[in-house]
């Protein structure tokens, strides 16, 4: 019986899977940190909740009068207030913004590479099963080669004994 052709074995010749986080987490400069940090902060429900409360006690402490009036309606300090936390927290969420859009390109381009090795492979896994479909095929007709031979001389055989 000769030879049935397979190909060659797959080498993994690619370079290891980069962990995004991992890459991410060694690229982040202290600022970049302090800008994810309070991001996640000033955009928190907490956040929302704890300002609320605050501008709510300012406005009734300064309207009810149980206290000096130390920002009278129309609550002049506190739109100051709120207009300088807005200046400073707005470029902030922004430069964070900036920092996950550059990160979802990085993962972009790692699930890119990733699916092209997983193309490679599953490619290659599809020729492997060919030859493996192939390569039955043949032993099959070998068998069946093998099972007509076999079964030739007992039916001439049969055919004697009938006639004799």
């Amino acid at each position: 019986m000769h030879r049935i052709p397979f190909p060659e074995p797959f080498r993994h010749d690619h370079p290891p899977v980069r962990d995004i986080n991992q890459v991410e987490a060694t690229r982040l400069t202290l600022g970049q940190r302090a800008a994810d940090r309070i991001a996640a902060i000033v955009g928190s429900w907490w956040f929302i909740g704890i300002q609320t409360l605050i501008l709510a006690v300012w406005a009734a402490v300064n309207v009810a009068g149980w206290v000096y009036h130390w920002d009278p309606y129309p609550f002049i300090l506190m739109n100051l207030l709120l207009s300088l936390q807005a200046a400073y927290s707005a470029p902030v969420i922004m430069m964070s913004q900036n920092r996950q859009a550059m990160r979802d390109r990085l993962e972009a381009e790692n699930d890119y590479v990733l699916n092209r090795k997983a193309e490679e492979e599953i490619r290659a896994v599809l020729e492997h099963l060919s030859a493996q479909d192939e390569a039955l095929r043949r032993v099959l007709l070998v068998l069946d080669r093998a099972r007509a031979d076999s079964s030739e001389p007992d039916a001439r055989r049969s055919a004697a004994e009938n006639n004799g």
